[in-house]
């Protein structure tokens, strides 16, 4: 009786140790900087495409943006067809710094819908990051409405 306890018991421990070692091992592989996700195109890319952007400015150290990347790099697989995405570090060059000026950043992460096309900014909430779903509809939402835009745009042309 003893000996199944301990043999258990034995188990149970090397179970425990292993699923440490691989929690560890993800962590220590897990990237420490937004900028590491390299998710997207660049901002002068974007500008040149008919789709919209799904911009999203960041800072290295904010951890904040570190938990918010893993999101948007599954927003980017689901709507790679419908936007281009692009992180623009702002801390990363005078032209980045200056757009987040043009843009009234306030706080990182900030995410922002922009569309060359017409011309258009958007900015998502920030109560929206934690949770895909609501940040979906708004990107549909977008969407929709670009459609729009885009039908009465082919009118005045006719």
């Amino acid at each position: 009786m003893k000996k199944k306890i301990l043999i258990t018991l034995g188990i149970i421990i090397a179970l425990a140790v292993s699923a440490l070692a691989g929690i560890t091992v993800m962590a220590m592989n897990a990237p420490k900087h937004p900028s590491e996700y390299k998710i997207g195109i660049k901002y002068e890319e974007a500008l040149e495409s008919e789709k919209p952007m799904l911009a999203v400015f960041y800072v290295d150290w904010c951890g904040y943006c570190l938990k918010f990347m893993p999101k948007f790099k599954i927003l980017s697989k689901v709507y790679k067809d419908k936007f281009n995405f692009v992180m623009i570090d702002v801390e990363e060059s005078a032209q980045t710094s200056k757009l987040a000026n043009d843009v009234g950043l306030t706080g990182f992460p900030t995410v922002y819908i922009l569309d060359p096309k017409y011309d258009n900014r958007v900015l998502m909430s920030n109560s929206l990051y934690q949770n895909l779903g609501k940040f979906r509809v708004e990107l549909d939402r977008y969407l929709r409405i670009r459609k729009l835009l885009d039908k009465a745009s082919e009118m005045d042309e006719k």
